[in-house]
């Protein structure tokens, strides 16, 4: 069985993704369990200074492409690179980022290796599945597991009989840990023209325009939620925005919340929003959809607000409050702001 592979993306500050530390994290024990190494590919302009970034999460092979023209990203030439690598070193298991960019190379890759993908997965782990039909036990599987049919089951996806079993997953969902601060592995220079065609550089890019993103909920430590019940509360995200800025937090919402127009996209929390990983997590009338709780779950504290005793979101919630957010929330921010005096 050979390693695990992780692409790793760069940023416009010149540092590695926080999805590609992630998934590096996930890598390494994933890698623990099959007894295989971790390699990381990394291509793009001065990168090969960046292993004091990337070794400490266990990687024990960075195999980098240094070259002006592979920053910003370009899909041909990233495309060239990884397939080659893929197609000698043989991986068994290919881990992306689900951003614009490893939602664009992943799948192209698959299709050129003729392997499998499963797409924004939300859990990976090594198990086994036999096949009673054929007699055949597979085991060292990667279980890919992700929400499935519009979020209404968990589906456990499984490639065995071609490699790499590929996947890609999105950012907050795993765990970011660093495996041993001094750990140090092999740095294999790829000659960029040995992996990349002269055509694969056909296209230039003329001018860029880099927008900031002014709502940014992903690293808050203390996130008030709304969901589709405070539409029936009078200036229900008013009590949300109020009690979060007296937190010091920030506001999230759920994907119904956010079609009812009740906040702003950046600040949907869920499957098709943003995976936050906040110390404290208040739902105020959250139902707790399936696609929600993928990506909140992961939450230090939770603390649900609804006047449905059975409502889904308080099977994960660590504390929950039976009431009309229009009654509790004033009361909420009332208490803080007489003892925070």
């Amino acid at each position: 069985m050979n390693n695990i592979f992780v692409y790793c993306e760069i940023t416009e500050e010149g540092v590695v993704a926080d999805v590609s530390l992630e998934l590096l994290s996930k890598a390494r024990k994933l890698a623990n369990d099959l007894k295989v190494n971790v390699e990381a590919i990394v291509a793009g302009s001065n990168v090969k200074n960046l292993g004091e970034q990337i070794f400490p999460y266990g990687v024990d092979c960075i195999n980098y492409a240094d070259d002006s023209r592979l920053f910003p990203y370009q899909t041909l030439p990233h495309f060239s690179i990884v397939t080659k690598l893929i197609t000698e070193k043989k991986p068994q298991i290919a881990l992306f980022g689900a951003t614009s960019v490893g939602r664009d190379l992943a799948p192209r890759i698959a299709s050129f290796l003729r392997c499998g993908l499963t797409a924004d997965c939300t859990s990976l782990e090594i198990g086994e599945h036999e096949d009673k039909k054929a007699g055949v036990i597979y085991k060292d599987l990667l279980y890919q597991i992700r929400p499935a049919f519009g979020g209404n089951i968990i589906a456990t996806i499984i490639n065995p009989e071609t490699r790499p079993q590929m996947a890609t997953v999105r950012e907050g969902v795993m765990k970011k840990e660093v495996y041993k601060a001094d750990y140090k592995g092999e740095i294999n220079k790829l000659n960029v023209a040995d992996y990349v065609h002269a055509d694969d550089f056909c296209l230039k890019i003329v001018e860029r325009h880099i927008e900031q993103q002014k709502i940014n909920i992903k690293g808050a430590q203390i996130i008030v939620c709304g969901g589709y019940g405070m539409a029936s509360v009078k200036d229900g995200f008013k009590l949300i925005y109020e009690l979060a800025e007296l937190l010091g937090g920030e506001v999230g919402a759920t994907r119904a919340a956010v079609d009812a127009g009740l906040a702003e996209h950046e600040r949907q929390v869920g499957q098709t929003g943003v995976t936050v990983r906040p110390k404290l997590y208040i739902a105020c009338g959250v139902s707790g959809a399936v696609q929600h709780r993928a990506g909140m779950a992961e939450s230090s504290k939770i603390i649900s607000i609804n006047t449905d005793i059975n409502a889904p979101i308080n099977a994960i919630a660590d504390y929950t409050i039976t009431g009309d957010a229009a009654e509790v929330l004033p009361k909420l921010i009332a208490h803080y702001k007489a003892n925070t005096k």
